[in-house]
């Protein structure tokens, strides 16, 4: 007996190690910190069995190399990303690459989640090089240990992404990734370097929850993914199907409170009430959408939260509730616990096919009834400018008229000749007469800003403006002026170039509130009007910006040039000229614009009518007195 136990002993000590995956490692060793959990002590995977099969596939016998996870906020997406590095450092050991979108994120990861792990799971503490050396390399962004190494970095600098070579790379809330670096770099590309040494070997996951719509890296990588969802059985007829927002629902008492919430079986129409999401979730499946993908991709929303680790049905029906009317709410509800990608309702209305679909039969140069007054808008580019042309009306409706992109080197004068040829041509109007552009705003930022400031000098067109895109996210449309040159004496010189800075956020903000509205089906009703004539690359171009709320910024979408956008916008801050003023101009004013159109006089030019003077019984002899004049502006309208 005695020698039975013996070899029975030796056998398991030289048997080879059972490969095992990262839920049973992390059931078997994996230790919450009280200083990152609610429920400290030893982890359970049975808690939590919606990442059971995420972590599994991060496991080193795992075929799938990459994966996406969008889950909602307090679904242990944090508790998934410290298993696999944990399980990795000690089952699977090689380098390893943990990503935060900024250096603020990196700080929290590290304090919050690696920190407890390394201190408080005992297995992590053994394969870790000793911090307490005085020779240790370990810092708090690098940690050494048996058979590989951590680094922790964040997105923000192109650097902390290159020259590192990672067997896995976890990327931490990679929705809020920067679209690119400060250097044009892509971070996803970069990353997707990282693991070129381990081409057979490397994993890689992306998690999150969503953000943007048309911004958001998650949502971009989902598409690509096969696109798993948690199918759970009906507790009446075990039909298998997913819990989503559609399928949610509540009733209210008479003070407009939540009283109740549940979800509907799709198959049988049975109310399934919260008590039993327990009970499915222990009995999910998750199902792709699209089979044999490479990348497989996890999605699940709040109605997935078990018994004790998160809001219930009815507080989530409630705060919904609660977040009708404001923005600002409803998209922290949409991303952070329906994960799903925000998209507002002004940007949904300005898809570049509906306004295409509301363009007007009026030819390309020529004012249609309504227009009195013509702003131009360019924006200088190293090979070409960019010019637009924009008619005013009452209430500040407008025309686009004209786009064109004139090429040519702005270093030379022939593109400048052009640009000054363009701009002074009369424009037809539908009222008889003719208009010209009353003033133009030349974007001087880029590699030809001294060429801009000369054409703007030289003044060869009617009240040119050199301008500049606004830092502050609420300048106003258009600044004071600031005087540039300066005279031999080092004075400024009042008759030089002046440069303006332009309020793009809020003109913008300004131009997707009207688009977003101006749906009608009457031209006439209209404040907002485009001709088929424009170029097909005019409107995706014009609505190719999203706005930010994290930035507070308008940021490029993919694909689309945003010329037309920016041209528009200076067009619009040209209308504000302070020899102009449209946005000011009263009905009085509005009225006079266009009786001298229908006069056919040039806007602008006022022309007082002939009057004789009363008749004087006995004049009087008077000394002939010369008076200074106090129009000190000829040029600028007697509004």
């Amino acid at each position: 007996m005695q020698a039975t136990g013996l070899f029975h002993s030796a056998s398991r000590a030289i048997a080879p190690r059972k490969p095992l995956t990262v839920s049973q490692w992390a059931d078997a060793n994996r230790v919450l910190s009280s200083k990152a959990s609610a429920i400290p002590g030893r982890w359970s995977t049975d808690r939590s069995p919606l990442l059971r099969e995420p972590m599994d596939c991060m496991s080193a016998r795992s075929p799938v190399q990459e994966i996406v996870c969008i889950f909602p906020i307090q679904f242990g997406k944090s508790e998934l990303e410290t298993n696999v590095i944990g399980y990795t450092m000690c089952e699977n050991p090689g380098p390893i690459m943990a990503v935060l979108p900024g250096e603020v994120s990196q700080l929290k990861f590290i304090n919050q989640k690696l920190n407890p792990l390394l201190e408080e799971t005992p297995a992590c503490a053994e394969v870790l090089t000793n911090t307490n050396s005085r020779n240790s390399s370990n810092t708090k962004e690098f940690k050494d240990f048996a058979g590989g190494q951590l680094y922790v970095e964040h997105a923000g600098n192109a650097k902390r992404l290159k020259g590192t070579s990672a067997k896995l790379v976890v990327a931490d809330e990679f929705s809020s990734f920067a679209s690119s670096l400060k250097t044009g770099d892509d971070p996803d590309a970069l990353l997707d370097g990282r693991t070129s040494a381990f081409p057979s070997t490397f994993k890689r996951m992306s998690v999150g929850t969503p953000e943007i719509v048309g911004q958001c890296r998650l949502e971009a990588k989902w598409e690509i993914s096969d696109q798993r969802y948690a199918h759970v059985p009906c507790p009446h007829c075990g039909h298998m199907h997913p819990l989503t927002w559609s399928g949610f629902h509540w009733s209210t008492g008479v003070d407009g409170r939540v009283i109740r919430a549940w979800v509907v079986c799709p198959e049988c129409g049975s109310e399934i009430e919260e008590h039993h999401k327990d009970w499915m979730t222990d009995r999910k499946q998750w199902v792709p959408t699209y089979p044999g993908r490479k990348i497989w991709g996890y999605r699940a929303n709040f109605l997935y939260y078990r018994f004790g680790l998160g809001p219930r049905w009815q507080d989530m029906a409630q705060a919904w509730v609660d977040a009708q009317g404001d923005p600002a709410r409803l998209k922290t509800f949409m991303n952070d616990r329906r994960a799903e990608a925000w998209e507002d309702q002004a940007m949904r209305n300005v898809k570049h096919n509906a306004i295409a679909d509301r363009a007007e039969p009026y030819a390309l140069r020529v004012a249609p009834k309504g227009v009195l007054c013509v702003t131009a808008g360019v924006d200088t580019q190293d090979n070409r400018l960019a010019v637009q042309l924009v008619g005013w009306g009452r209430g500040m409706a407008f025309w686009v008229l004209d786009y064109v992109e004139l090429l040519g080197d702005p270093a030379g004068p022939e593109v400048w000749n052009a640009l000054t040829e363009y701009l002074n041509k009369p424009i037809q109007s539908e009222y008889g007469g003719t208009l010209r552009v009353e003033a133009m705003a030349n974007d001087a930022g880029g590699h030809r800003t001294e060429d801009v400031k000369n054409f703007v000098r030289s003044r060869r067109v009617r009240r040119p403006l050199c301008i500049f895109g606004a830092i502050p996210n609420n300048a106003p449309v258009l600044s004071k002026g600031k005087l540039q040159d300066v005279t031999w004496k080092g004075q400024h010189d009042k008759r030089g170039v002046m440069t303006h800075h332009v309020g793009t956020v809020g003109i913008k903000h300004w131009l997707y509130s009207r688009l977003s509205v101006d749906s009608a089906k009457d031209p006439e009703l209209r404040v907002t009007h485009f001709t088929s004539e424009l170029p097909a690359e005019y409107f995706p171009g014009l609505v190719s910006e999203t706005y930010n709320p994290a930035q507070n910024r308008f940021v490029n979408r993919r694909g689309a040039r945003n010329e037309p956008l920016d041209t528009w916008v200076y067009a619009f801050a040209a209308a504000h000229h302070p020899e102009l003023r449209l946005h000011r101009a009263t009905k009085a004013d509005w009225d006079r614009l266009e009786t001298l159109l229908l006069n056919q006089v040039a806007p602008g030019v006022y022309e007082a009518p002939e009057t004789k003077p009363a008749p004087v019984a006995q004049p009087v002899q008077r000394p002939l007195i010369q008076r200074p004049s106090h129009n000190r502006n000829p040029s600028r309208p007697t509004w």
